[in-house]
């Protein structure tokens, strides 16, 4: 193993020297361009790659016209698609790139031609994007070099050359925004960024890099189905996020909530996933007074009854989060009954007791036994519903009522939020009230079915003596006329 990698060191080592010799180099250098001045800190020039390797010719002839001899295979300054073609001659064969000891992927150019990038220009004659487009072209160093284009703390500037500029955009995808940058500046990210931050998020770390798809593609990391598990590649290791004092369970409590059943196992597109409530290019933790309007974004009219409610006052007293304090954040479970009145496993005895703010008690018991009531007259109105229908009896007009009673008592976890006992009572009864109806009508509906089985019994009774009567009676006929011959 020591042998090999003597040998490569050996190999370099001549390349290094053959670059060094390189005559099309010390030309340019004479002439003092920039493209040579680059190309000596250039990470391919110090792995012993030529001019003569990209742009072709023979570097060995001081004789610039024969050097550059289209016989000597000079190909000159490689235009629109010929560029990519040109770097994937060694950055697409595995072979090649391992004669200069690199052990860089060798499918990024077939990853960006896949990618949005790699669609045609407006010209329809090459690719948006080539390889120089992000990398460049003579000063080309390694991603993890501070001077690279694609360094994480500069990426976020080559993207914005293009995706920053209305023009450019206007011609590709005029719906995309162009304010990413600024938004990203605003984000928790885009600060620590600025600051020298390397680890945290830049363009790269969600959208990808030579293989980035649309946002509409299943398979882009962006996807809404994919976003929990591309932010989770970060915020889940505990590893990488030591220094940063984030808990590192957001993935799994959102996995087990009712956002995250809705959208990752159910495959619901309206779901919320973290990009909904954080943001996008602009994402940071919503602060104790944004989180309602977070929610509220989604949960409109739970938002405007708390904030007319009593509790809106206490909370802002108490400087708590609103919908956080109550349904948690991540692991928000769904809205059962448990979660009112004043058992040990309901919100409202974390704050309420007979002791402690026995107003707050009351109602609080007084609103579940109401919900509670709704949702056993709904089942007692369900079940005789069902008896009647399975009995055959005509019960749609019932039916179509005991959705009414559902509505009231999803209205009434609705109408919880404002926490005004009044309110909440007047949707409860109108529920009760509907839910009697249907009760009525579905007992009225089996009795008339025991009805109509007695009335079919007695009927069947009478029926089958008459038929026995004639029978008797035809009979007597038949004797007396044979008895008459």
């Amino acid at each position: 193993m020591s042998r090999i990698i003597v040998i490569l060191l050996t190999l370099v080592m001549f390349n290094r020297l053959s670059a060094a010799d390189d005559q099309c180099l010390k030309c340019h250098e004479t002439i003092g361009d920039n493209p040579s001045a680059l190309f000596k800190h250039d990470i391919h020039f110090k792995r012993g790659i030529s001019c003569a390797d990209c742009h072709g010719g023979n570097p060995h002839l001081e004789d610039m016209e024969k050097a550059m001899d289209k016989k000597a295979g000079f190909e000159g300054v490689p235009k629109g698609d010929d560029i990519s073609r040109v770097c994937a001659g060694c950055h697409s064969n595995p072979e090649q790139m391992k004669k200069y000891g690199s052990s860089l992927p060798a499918n990024q150019l077939q990853n960006l031609l896949s990618s949005v990038h790699g669609k045609l220009s407006v010209t329809g004659k090459e690719h948006v994007a080539q390889c120089i487009t992000c990398h460049g072209a003579h000063g080309i160093v390694s991603v993890k070099d501070l001077r690279s284009p694609v360094h994480p703390l500069n990426i976020v500037k080559t993207c914005t050359k293009c995706h920053a500029n209305a023009m450019f955009m206007r011609t590709y995808n005029p719906s995309l925004p162009v304010d990413q940058l600024d938004k990203y500046r605003t984000s928790v990210h885009g600060k620590r960024n600025a600051k020298g931050d390397s680890k945290v998020a830049e363009c790269a770390s969600c959208h990808g890099s030579h293989n980035i798809l649309s946002a509409k593609d299943v398979k882009s990391t962006v996807y809404p189905l994919n976003i929990p598990s591309t932010c989770a590649k970060c915020h889940s290791s505990s590893e990488y996020m030591k220094g940063f004092n984030i808990p590192t369970d957001q993935y799994e409590k959102f996995s087990k909530s009712v956002h995250g059943v809705a959208l990752l196992q159910k495959d619901d597109m309206g779901a919320p996933a973290c990009n909904s409530c954080h943001g996008n290019h602009g994402a940071a933790p919503p602060g104790v007074e944004s989180i309602s309007k977070v929610c509220g974004t989604c949960h409109a009219i739970n938002a405007d009854l708390f904030s007319s409610s009593p509790h809106k006052k206490a909370f802002d007293q108490r400087n708590l989060p609103e919908c956080e304090t109550c349904h948690s954040n991540h692991d928000i479970i769904a809205a059962t009954n448990r979660l009112l009145g004043v058992t040990p496993e309901a919100v409202c005895s974390k704050c309420h007791s007979e002791q402690l703010s026995p107003r707050g008690y009351v109602v609080a018991k007084e609103m579940r036994l109401l919900v509670d009531s709704l949702e056993s007259s709904e089942g007692i109105a369900k079940l005789l519903i069902e008896e009647a229908e399975q009995k055959g009896m005509e019960v749609t007009e019932a039916k179509f009522k005991l959705r009414d009673v559902h509505q009231a008592r999803l209205q009434s976890r609705t109408m919880v939020h404002s926490f005004n006992e009044q309110q909440f009572r007047e949707t409860i009864e109108k529920g009760l009230k509907t839910a009697a109806i249907v009760q009525t009508e579905g007992e009225f509906a089996i009795r008339e079915y025991k009805f109509r089985r007695i009335g079919l019994g007695i009927a069947s009774v009478v029926i089958t003596i008459l038929a026995i009567s004639l029978y008797l009676f035809i009979k007597r006929i038949e004797r007396r006329q044979r008895t008459g011959m």
